[in-house]
């Protein structure tokens, strides 16, 4: 069972940071999950549009200019990082999960990939991009058919993954609050593969693994690791 690192290992440093990134492939993670808002033509690694949660910024991402936004604690001293940024930190040394959340142009990110692919050590195959907006999925897809996509959902859908199925995705990322074994063993009868956040208990590590679930987002990934060599 594949470990991505949520955010970074974001247990033992601030979320969506380069020192979070350091401490996940420190910490042996199999992939980086991270999350990537679209500011102008620029792409920053941050969850939320608002700022005040991860920086001592306040207002929207909108609100301020790309260099204002750089000028932010993001925790630790830590600035909020650009996505080609932490690409030459991963430099593909793991996999990278790029979630996409406030992005209107989908070529900015597939050009971001390119480039990494053609300077950074990465293959396309590090790459999944995924979102809860399924309709920006669909015009990855459309734009680079052999990029692999992550359809996101926080619910359990009564034809369980068929909504994936339905994108050409190649996994499921669902939220550990609705998974079953059902749920998993429906995707993969698709040819699916099923990965779960949020997971940093034992317990369900050791239940979605006894599920053949494909891998998970783990807060703490070193951990999680060492829990599943045991």
């Amino acid at each position: 069972m594949l470990v991505f690192a949520h955010r970074g290992a974001s247990a033992d440093a601030p979320e969506n940071t380069l020192l979070a990134i350091k401490a996940a492939l420190t910490q042996g993670c199999d992939g980086i999950e991270i999350d990537v808002h679209q500011h102008g033509d620029k792409l920053v690694v941050i969850h939320d549009h608002w700022l005040h949660r991860t920086t001592n910024g306040t207002g929207q991402l909108k609100d301020h200019s790309f260099e204002a936004l750089q000028q932010l604690n993001a925790g630790s001293d830590e600035r909020i990082p650009t996505l080609w940024q932490v690409m030459e930190c991963i430099a593909g040394r793991c996999l990278l999960n790029i979630e996409i959340k406030g992005v209107s142009d989908v070529q900015l990110v597939l050009d971001n990939i390119e480039k990494a692919i053609h300077e950074l050590n990465f293959t396309l195959d590090h790459f999944i991009v995924s979102s809860f907006d399924h309709h920006l999925l669909r015009s990855i897809k459309a734009h680079n058919p052999d990029l692999k996509i992550g359809a996101l959902t926080a619910s359990k859908p009564i034809e369980y993954a068929a909504f994936a199925q339905a994108l050409n995705a190649y996994s499921v990322n669902a939220d550990i609050s609705f998974v079953d074994e059902a749920f998993v063993l429906d995707a993969k009868q698709r040819g699916l593969k099923f990965f779960v956040y949020t997971v940093d208990q034992p317990a369900d590590l050791a239940t979605l693994a006894s599920w053949q679930v494909d891998g998970v987002f783990s807060n703490g990934p070193g951990k999680a690791k060492a829990f599943l060599a045991k």
